[in-house]
Order: structure tokens, then sequence, then C-alpha cells
């Protein structure tokens, strides 16, 4: 027998979506492939050929996050029919599987700082600021899609500069929102003690997502073209003594800062006020000068690595965020001072396994299921994780509620990457959770926003697709029957 040997492939067929030639931003079809311990996908443009793209480092993770994804919550109401097909119907169209977890409201384009990595591609150049009549529209048309929206963040720009800022504030109060968040580089909150001691007046329910790259002063420069150290410090040092709840927000670039991680979950621990921390891989949108895919690139993987390396949440303690898993991982703890015991280390293995989603047997222990993807869901709201943490201790026979337990006790990382061109996936956009509203009313994810909706390159696009299908039907009436 001469037969030839078949040979197999060098990688695991894992499954097919759609992305998009990183050339052209055109849909394509994509394979993902699984190689060792990687995740690739490969793209099949018409015009521009193969393009392979690592989009995991942990195929074993990247595995897992698919039983931890549970039924999405439908908004109230949608703003938009679907017509074009995902994602260029936003937002929201009946075709996307969730509701607004986090909402961003953006009040003006003008900053104090022009970052080389800026998605808003934000200036001192540019002056719009958004009038307050509109602000309070855009609430009306979140409340009118979310009810009782869990969250808001107000950002820009550098919204602490709208002459209008404590009036766009009081507007999000007048209304049904349960929290919001100042997302800010932190210049005027380290510079006037006076308008921190104002914010102060408005903490409950509030928290500040303060822009904190790197310890680093080359680092950023790199991100942000200036030496922002004693910013920093002061501005801590102010939301330190008025008692203002603080997330301290890291863009991640390889080759950067990503080795000080570490570092900065550390050093957020050193501060009563910081209650966690959100890292960021850098996404390819806006402003994002010198950008080289093969050295500047890092993914949600590596940097969960390097979370898990700091010894203060292990690799059972960083979990995929249920509503949105493949593209959240986060993990919670109870705190004392700088040390952190975390959360999924107080549930018995069994239990845990039980409480997740898509499970043999999650009827077991329901309340404890319920309980525990209340807690970890970004639509619980980061500020009231305190009460949440309540609930579910109370489900577990086995454990007591620590006396006297507020949200100075709970500590979170979370690892938040957005799509961009490299790794875009129809499935994964269609579960975003984190939203733009829009000053005509619209509600758009994150990714699809910055990648079509911000600068209008939309309209170019469904102009050819509606071009498209207007010739397809010609061509359809003229084919012999």
């Amino acid at each position: 027998m001469n037969a030839p040997l078949r040979k197999s492939r060098p990688y695991i067929f894992w499954g097919q979506t759609q992305s998009l030639c990183e050339t052209c931003l055109k849909l394509v079809p994509t394979k993902i492939q699984i190689q060792d311990n990687e995740v690739w996908y490969e793209k099949r443009c018409r015009e521009h050929g193969v393009q392979s793209t690592l989009v995991s480092t942990d195929a074993a993770y990247w595995r897992l996050c698919k039983d931890f994804i549970k039924p999405g919550d439908r908004p109230l109401q949608f703003q938009e029919r679907t017509q074009f097909g995902c994602p260029y119907d936003c937002g929201l169209c009946p075709d996307h599987e969730q509701h607004s977890c986090l909402a961003l409201i953006e009040i003006t384009e003008h900053c104090n700082l022009t970052c080389p990595v800026c998605f808003a591609e934000s200036s001192p150049a540019r002056t719009k600021f958004t009038p307050l009549a509109t602000v309070e529209k855009m609430l009306d048309a979140l409340v009118a899609s979310e009810g009782e929206p869990d969250l808001v963040q107000i950002s820009g720009g550098e919204p602490t500069l709208h002459p209008d800022f404590f009036e766009i504030l009081d507007a999000v109060r007048a209304r049904p929102i349960r929290h919001v968040m100042i997302n800010t580089n932190g210049l005027r909150i380290a510079r006037e003690k006076d308008f921190v001691a104002r914010l102060a007046e408005n903490r409950r329910g509030l928290e500040v997502y303060l822009q904190f790259d790197s310890l680093q002063r080359d680092a950023l420069i790199n991100l942000r073209g200036a030496d922002l150290r004693k910013i920093r410090q002061q501005a801590l040092e102010n939301l330190e003594h008025y008692g203002i709840s603080t997330t301290l927000v890291a863009t991640i670039k390889r080759g950067v800062n990503d080795a000080e991680i570490g570092d900065i979950v550390r050093h957020a621990l050193t501060w009563t006020c910081v209650r966690g921390v959100t890292l960021q891989p850098v996404q390819d949108a806006g402003r994002n000068e010198s950008f080289d895919k093969n050295t500047d690139r890092i993914m949600l993987s590596e940097i969960r690595k390097r979370v898990v390396e700091t010894g203060v949440f292990g690799d059972k303690d960083m979990i995929p965020l249920p509503c949105n898993p493949e593209s959240i991982s986060i993990g919670y703890g109870l705190r004392n001072g700088e040390k952190v015991l975390p959360l999924t280390s107080l549930i018995p293995q069994e239990q845990l396994v039980a409480v997740m989603p898509n499970t043999i047997s999650p009827e077991k222990y329901p309340m404890l299921r319920e309980k525990f993807i209340d807690l970890f869901s970004l639509s619980s709201g980061p500020l009231n994780t305190s009460e949440r943490v309540c609930e579910l201790l109370c489900c577990l026979p086995s454990f007591q509620v620590p006396d006297g337990l507020t949200y100075e006790n709970v500590f979170r990382v979370t690892i938040v990457q957005f799509l961009d061109r490299f790794n875009f996936c129809v499935g994964n956009v269609k579960r975003s959770c984190i939203h733009f509203v829009t000053e005509q009313g619209a509600i758009i994810p994150f990714d699809t926003y910055n990648l079509f909706y911000r600068n209008g390159q939309i309209d170019g696009i469904r102009a050819a697709l509606a071009g498209h299908t207007y010739r397809d039907a010609r061509q359809s009436e003229e084919m012999p029957r």
C-alpha cells in the first residue's frame, strides 16, 4: 500500500465569525483558530487578501468565557430599526443583545491635554461644549431606554471644564439614575481644592474615574504627552481628603506600561479612597500616534496574567463578566488596608461551579446563582458592591458577613477590552454593554461608535450598502426565470 498519508492542519478550527478587514474596515468572513494556547482570527478580504491576527494568548481562558454567557437584558425601547445588519444599524437596534450596563454622556470635545492616545481626539483646540438642554435630552433618552439606568459616566474631552458641569451633575441626580462616574484626567481635581469640596457634597453614589496610566515619566509622555506624576499625586491627595470614591483607570500599551500593572494595583491599595483599578488595552481608534500592530497591541489575556502575577487576585479570582465575558474580566475582594481577600476564594469550589451559567446543575443553588450573577455583572453598578457582597455571603451558610461591611471594604480589578479593526467580532459586539448616548438620542456601543460613528464614516458605509442592495434587487428582477 503506497497511499499518501493525510496531514492534520496545524490548528483547531473552533468556528467562524465576521471581523473587519484591517485595511478597508469591511466585514469579512473570519476563521477562529486555536494553535497551542493561542486564539487567532484568519480573515479573508476579497480586495486585501488573508490577514492573521492574534486575539488571545490564553485559549483555556478564552474557552472558559463561553461558559459565562447569560441571556442579555433588553432595553425598554430601541432607537433604530434593523436594516443594514450589525454593526451598521446602531443604535440600539432590535438585533443588539444587551442593554446599557454603563452609558457614557460626552459633554465636551474640549480638553486641557492633547494625549497621543485619545479615542475622542480631544484637545485644547476643540472648543465645543454640549448645551445643558441637550445633555438633559440625552439623559432622558437613556432613561426611556433603561427605566432606571445603573451607571452614567460623564465624559468628554475633559468634562470638569464644562461651564455647566455642576448643573449637569444636578440633571443626572434629578433622574432615576443610580450612580454617576466622572471620567477625568485629574488636572482640575489636583489644582482646585474648592472644586473637589463641591464634588464631595454630591459624593453619595458618585465616583471619580481617574486617568492613571503609569508611575513613570516616559510612559506618561508616550500616552499623555506630559509628565503627570505630581498631578496624579495631588489629585489623589485631594480625593482622599474629601473621601470621594475613586477608580484608577490605565490605558495599557505593550512595551510602554504593561510591566507596571502590578505596581499600579499595589499603588491603588495605598489609598483609602480608591475602590479599584480598571485596565484597558489600547484601542486602535481615534488619535493613536505611531501605533504599530506588531509592537503595541496587548490583549486582555496578557493583562489578566499580569494581574494574577501581583498575587492580589489569583487565576480563579479574575473571571469573565457574564454580560460580556470575552471583553471584560473582573475580580472582587474584601479589603483590609492594603490586604485583599479575594471574594471568589471564599466560595467553595463546588458551590462556585454550581452558580455559573450554563453548567450541568445550576438549579442546585438557585438563590446563590442569582446573587453571584448579580454581583459579577457590570449592570449591578460598581458603586453598590458592598450590598451585593452582603447578599451573596448571606446565601452561604458557612460564611458570616463581616460586621460593618461598606463600599470602603470592597476592592476590584476590571479589565475592559474594546474591539477595534484587529479583534472585532460581530458576536462580541452584539453583547456590548458599554454604550455612548449621542446628542440625537441614539445609543451606540463603545466599540462601533469609535470605529464607524464618531466621525461620520457610517454615512458612506450605509450609502454603499444601500447602493449594493438596490443593484442586487434589480439584478434579481432581471434574471431569467
